[in-house]
């Protein structure tokens, strides 16, 4: 077996191809080019400070902290000097874009959408027999038993069993629509009548509510969400022809689709 392999541009390109990725390649490609017309038809700009800025908090996020780490990284990646520059504009491009058309957009959608964003810090079991469930509802009510205990009997799972059912913070997309009803309705600290479900009975101990304040990262947050769907808007409308010349390569191109 030969020490080193050799793998041509063509090679990757027939990878990608067979293993079915051309698709969300294509779609990134479109999107990309969506952003730049955008950014070009509304003279959206990049300064160098940004630049210098984006550009060390990626190596800060890859953990390139030394010259030599971020060599190796741009060797990994078969990135040129001039590539990663052009990485970071096009990110600090987008988030330009991203806040030129959102930013105004933030507050009004924020307390149109207020109720979205409550988090919930909740402890949860989950029985089968909706009588067991019962049976310890009524323990803890008469502090016959603690949470805790009852996590320690009925998790299977060792991790979750050893935070005794810990659910970490959640919003009301995360949790089952009776289940989210229920949670953000109670008065914490509270422990919640047993809810049936098709997964099972769930016991929820809901130990806070926590109101969102919207500060700089939740309105960088709810930026990126719009920006996101105004993307996805962008490519519905685009008809997406992928063509593939003789020596392998993939030509996007992109037109539009009339409307009936």
């Amino acid at each position: 077996m030969s020490e080193s392999v050799t793998i041509s541009t063509s090679d990757i390109i027939h990878t990608i191809k067979l293993t079915c990725q051309i698709p969300d390649v294509v779609k990134t490609i479109a999107t990309q080019k969506i952003i730049t017309e955008a950014a070009e038809e509304r003279r959206i700009t990049v300064t160098p400070a940004e630049l210098q800025q984006e550009g060390d908090k990626l190596r800060l996020e890859k953990k390139l902290v030394k010259a030599k780490d971020t060599w190796t990284w741009l060797e990994k990646h078969l990135l040129s000097v001039n590539e990663f520059e052009e990485l970071v504009y096009k990110n600090v491009l987008s988030r330009n874009l991203a806040n030129h058309l959102f930013s105004d957009q933030v507050e009004k959608f924020f307390y149109e959408h207020k109720l979205d964003y409550f988090v919930a810090v909740t402890y949860q079991v989950i029985f089968d027999s909706r009588d067991v469930a019962l049976e310890m509802f009524y323990a803890l009510q008469e502090d016959e038993i603690t949470f805790p205990e009852i996590a320690r009997l009925y998790i299977q799972e060792p991790e979750l069993r050893r935070v005794y059912g810990y659910q970490g913070l959640q919003h009301r997309k995360d949790f089952r629509p009776e289940i989210a009803a229920a949670v953000f309705a109670s008065t914490p600290p509270q422990i919640l009548k047993p809810i049936t479900t098709p997964k099972g009975v769930y016991l929820i101990w809901v130990e806070e509510i926590i109101q969102p304040q919207l500060d700089e990262q939740l309105r960088e947050k709810i930026i990126t969400e719009l920006f996101s769907d105004w993307l996805k808007q962008q490519i519905e409308y685009l008809e997406i022809v992928t063509k593939v010349d003789s020596d392998d390569n993939v030509q996007p191109q992109k037109k539009l689709i009339e409307q009936a």
